[in-house]
């Protein structure tokens, strides 16, 4: 059968308290569910990562939040890989007990994953991560020496990795009211935004793939923990979800290339996003082109940007399941209205007709 194939691209921003991905990698059981009505999915690695828990999908393409943006306005495209050689760039802040725990666990990537991480550097300084929170609740941070950052990620580079996974050192504050509160499945995940900062600086400096796990000390056990927060309660890294999802991310290379096989911009046939927060620069590139942007009530947030403030033109769905099913439809050649019940009568475009028509 001739016909094109579905690429559908799903957003849930990071730091943001989003009621589904906002949280341990809550939002896989969506992408699974997107990936299996698709013929290929691109999303990021906010949607995809559960610390010590993930779940490859052949069909999924792993991609940076700023790649995510340069690939919406037309600037790069994607190009998939079998395999990349990862890198571990490593905080110098990090305690020497911490820093093997995460060494073992690049080890054991190789060892029973068959992933190819083939060198490690630690910062020629600490990073100095610092967390903020906005007066909305969304999170957001700084590091005090991006230099050093990127003097270590330019160091793996010159020795032959293909993408970054970063290990910075955030500060620990087991009794802080937000960390309490995500740890419950309420709020904001305090540590998000600051993670978004450090891989954007890579990505957009050195066009490659990166991805980040915040190194932190073990928290104090308790019982009541959220199964949304779970995921980041089972070790002592959040290292496995990355290394994962690096090993088939695909590369990032300009528009103007001419490169088979890749995944061009205008590939792009549908994205779904949160209602409350559409107004990010991919989305908006893909609605200015007319891609349909399928606008999820139920996945609320932090955030108040609706589309009809920002004039943006959406599908409004009250759930991911609604939107899986107009996936559905819409790979099938249907008109995803055709499966809701009424009548939808032609309309004319010379008024005059239609007059006559209707009387």
């Amino acid at each position: 059968m001739l016909g094109r194939s579905l690429t559908s691209v799903l957003i849930v921003p990071t730091g943001i308290g989003c009621a589904v991905g906002g949280y341990a990698g809550d939002a896989l059981p969506l992408a699974r569910a997107i990936a299996s009505v698709s013929d290929r999915l691109i999303t990021h690695p906010n949607v995809m990562n559960g610390a010590s828990l993930y779940w490859p999908l052949p069909n999924v393409a792993y991609v940076e939040g700023y790649a995510l943006d340069r690939f919406a306005a037309g600037d790069w495209q994607l190009q998939p890989v079998h395999c990349n050689r990862i890198g571990l760039l490593l905080d110098a802040a990090i305690e020497p007990e911490l820093r093997i725990r995460h060494q073992q666990v690049a080890e054991a990537a190789q060892a029973t994953l068959g992933l190819s991480v083939t060198a490690a550097v630690i910062t020629d300084a600490p990073l100095g991560v610092t967390l903020r929170q906005a007066d909305s609740g969304s999170t957001w941070g700084t590091i005090d020496r991006p230099d050093s950052l990127l003097r270590a990620a330019d160091q793996l580079l010159k020795a032959g990795c293909e993408a970054i996974a970063v290990i910075a050192r955030f500060p620990d504050d087991p009794g802080a009211i937000a960390l309490q509160d995500y740890r419950q499945g309420q709020g904001v995940d305090p540590l998000a935004g600051a993670e978004a900062v450090i891989s954007h600086l890579i990505v957009r400096e050195f066009q490659v793939p990166c991805a980040h796990a915040p190194a932190l000390q073990p928290l104090p056990l308790d019982a009541s923990i959220s199964p949304r927060s779970a995921a980041e309660e089972l070790g002592h890294t959040f290292l496995p979800c990355v290394l994962a999802g690096l090993s088939r991310a695909p590369r990032y290379r300009s528009a103007t290339e001419s490169i088979a096989e890749s995944i061009r911009p205008e590939s792009v046939d549908v994205v779904i996003a949160p209602e409350t927060a559409i107004g990010g620069p991919g989305i908006l590139h893909w609605a200015a082109r007319g891609i349909p942007i399928l606008a999820v009530a139920e996945n609320r947030s932090t955030l108040d940007l609706r589309p009809v403030d920002l004039g943006v033109p959406v599908q409004h769905l009250q759930t991911h399941l609604e939107a899986v099913g107009w996936l559905a439809a819409y790979k099938a050649g249907l008109d995803p209205a055709a499966l809701s019940p009424g009548d939808r009568r032609l309309s004319y475009l010379n008024h005059s007709v239609q007059q006559a028509t209707s009387g």
